[in-house]
């Protein structure tokens, strides 16, 4: 009977997270996530992270001083003043949620700029459906700006909690293949940036770029290096509705499905649950704006969650991890979804109740979500559910596209990899699966060079470096059969230090950002040596040293860097032979101990 009660224990606590999600959509409160920028005394001594609280590599990002522009003319003082001392700088926005050290100026003796208070309307032109905002502005206020005046903007990402210029800066993006794509980037007609100058011109100038600009396509996805966007103009299209249905189906034929959905389905994306063998597919379409319905899209994900719900399904998530079974884990995961899926994943037909599909609502109410940003604070006794405050879920987020051409052979490649051993994926199941989104080819130098489809995978990460996951070899070889195998692009404001190796030689026009760069910031006031890396000027973005792969910081080549006193060593891929990864080999540590 003792034996029982571990497994039974756990159980009962991933019980537990269902019925508390069941229970807070009827909370009023949240404790919206810190500001990514502290600084210790006044605006000097600072530090800058993640929305996560921690970066691929765990290292603290220090700063010398933080600025918070609220106009223009300071945002032009605070650049002059850095590059009149030569000192690096980056952006960081009010809840940075990029992965990757984007907003990490490097050393101690950077200047951060905060976008926080540059959040305002300059301008509304309904006749020529043009929306002009500051670079802070967040997505969930855009939306109803932009609503207020009859427009929409046609795609977005699906969490609102992104700012304009973060949007840009990372190539953020919805699903869609159609029109111009899903890419926020493609809609935008001018913006406004200020950038480094010489002294005679006063250390910084604004930039004024509009549509025909051909500098216009380095900055409108340019990871921070150009400089500071202050205002950015996006041509919209009149409001509109849209009819969403969500139907699970199973997985046998998806890979030939993916190749055409995009085109069936405007709005139309795919998740994936693979220990499942399910696939949950979006019908997702326009309908004219006299069809009735008033939906909302309040995703469940992306709700304020009771604290004590978050830290008992971590809690038993970290003891699974480290102590249970396959069996175990794969019953765990499969809650996570049979909740989201009897809750509608948050849709409702009234902004209320969910009555039945399909849901159909203005596009401002359906695009996007993030209500875990927008109630009163309540002293932390709900949060976003990544809130780094607290000892909740923990993870890491992959993200890359594949060419359309390429993706039925990928998928079929990944369900091999699948059958191999099923339970393996149950931590994907766990996290809502694979979604996968459709990226059109983009004229943006950093963009998409083709029609792609996004995969994104979310997966569990330990609090304590080092630590190895649960079959944690199948998510590596997923990644490098995708980058290497398929040629996929590593989405900008995701992944671990390893997808961005080599990247940017798969972007045929880098050539001509890095000539826009190297005209806009000669001196790399706005680089350091992350960018520098990842763009492929100098250095590499891998960290090779002990343990590297377990943290995604290298491809291991060497058992030194897995974790062999643990029993993890570096193993070929299974499916892709030429993958490298860290598996666990139970009869290699008995050996090592004896």
């Amino acid at each position: 009977m003792a034996a029982m009660q571990g497994p039974r224990a756990m159980r009962a606590l991933f019980v537990l997270l269902p019925v508390l999600l069941l229970i807070t959509s009827q909370l009023a409160g949240a404790s919206p996530p810190p500001d990514p920028v502290s600084c210790a005394r006044g605006t000097s001594d600072c530090t800058v992270t993640s929305t996560y609280g921690s970066f691929p590599d765990r290292t603290i990002c220090r700063a010398a001083n933080a600025t918070f522009p609220s106009t223009e003319q300071d945002l032009v003082a605070a650049v002059a003043a850095a590059a009149a001392a030569r000192r690096k700088v980056k952006v960081a926005t009010s809840h940075s949620h990029s992965f990757p050290k984007l907003a990490c100026p490097g050393g101690r003796d950077g200047t951060i700029i905060s976008t926080e208070r540059l959040n305002r309307t300059v301008g509304v032109d309904k006749a020529r459906r043009l929306l002009t905002v500051e670079s802070g502005m967040l997505l969930r206020d855009l939306v109803k700006v932009a609503a207020d005046a009859g427009l929409a903007l046609p795609h977005s990402p699906y969490w609102y909690g992104l700012t304009v210029g973060g949007m840009l800066a990372t190539g953020a993006h919805g699903s869609s293949l159609w029109g111009k794509g899903s890419a926020v980037h493609e809609y935008v007609v001018g913006l406004r940036i200020v950038t480094p100058a010489p002294a005679s011109q006063g250390f910084a100038v604004v930039r004024e770029l509009g549509a025909s600009d051909p500098d216009l396509d380095a900055a409108k996805v340019s990871l921070g290096v150009l400089g500071v966007i202050s205002q950015v103009t996006l041509e919209l299209q009149p409001q509109f509705k849209r009819s969403v249905t969500f139907v699970t189906r199973d997985d046998k034929d998806m890979a030939a499905t993916l190749a055409v959905w995009g085109g069936l389905h405007e709005f139309g994306d795919v998740s994936w649950l693979p220990r499942q063998g399910k696939a949950i597919y979006r019908e997702d379409k326009r309908v004219d704006v006299s069809t009735p319905g008033n939906g909302l899209n309040n995703y469940l994900g992306f709700r304020a969650q009771p604290t004590l719900g978050l830290l008992t399904a971590r809690a038993a998530e970290e003891r699974l991890e480290e102590n249970g079974t396959d069996i175990a884990r794969c019953l765990a995961a499969r809650l996570p979804a049979a909740t989201f899926e009897l809750q509608a994943y948050g849709f409702t037909n009234d902004g209320v109740f969910f009555t039945g599909y399909p849901v159909v609502g203005f596009q401002h109410r359906i695009q996007a979500s993030g209500t875990c940003i927008n109630s009163r604070e309540d002293s932390l006794l709900s949060a976003c559910t990544w809130d780094s405050r607290i000892r909740g879920p923990f993870f890491y987020q992959s993200g890359f596209s594949v060419a359309m051409p390429k993706v039925p052979a990928f998928v079929a490649d990944m369900q091999r990899l699948r059958d191999l051993n099923p339970r393996a994926f149950c931590g994907m199941d766990a996290k809502m699966g694979v979604l996968m989104r459709y990226v059109r080819a983009s004229s943006a130098y950093l963009g998409k060079a083709e029609d792609s489809l996004d995969f994104d995978v979310t997966y569990y990460r330990s609090y304590a470096e080092g630590a190895p996951r649960a079959h944690a070899d199948v998510y590596d070889e997923l990644e490098q059969m995708a980058l290497r195998k398929y040629g996929a692009m590593p989405h900008w404001g995701k992944n671990r230090n390893f997808a961005f190796d080599g990247a940017i030689a798969k972007y045929p026009k880098a050539a001509e950002f890095l000539k826009v760069k190297d005209r806009y910031d000669p001196d790399g006031i706005f680089s350091s040596e992350w960018s520098d890396q990842v763009l492929g000027i100098r250095g590499s973005p891998n960290v090779v040293g002990a343990g590297c792969a377990i943290e995604g910081l290298c491809v291991c080549s060497d058992d030194s860097h897995c974790a062999p006193e643990q029993g993890y060593f570096c193993r070929p891929g299974k499916v892709y032979t030429e993958a490298r990864v860290c598996k666990f080999e139970r009869t290699a540590r008995l050996v090592d101990e004896e």
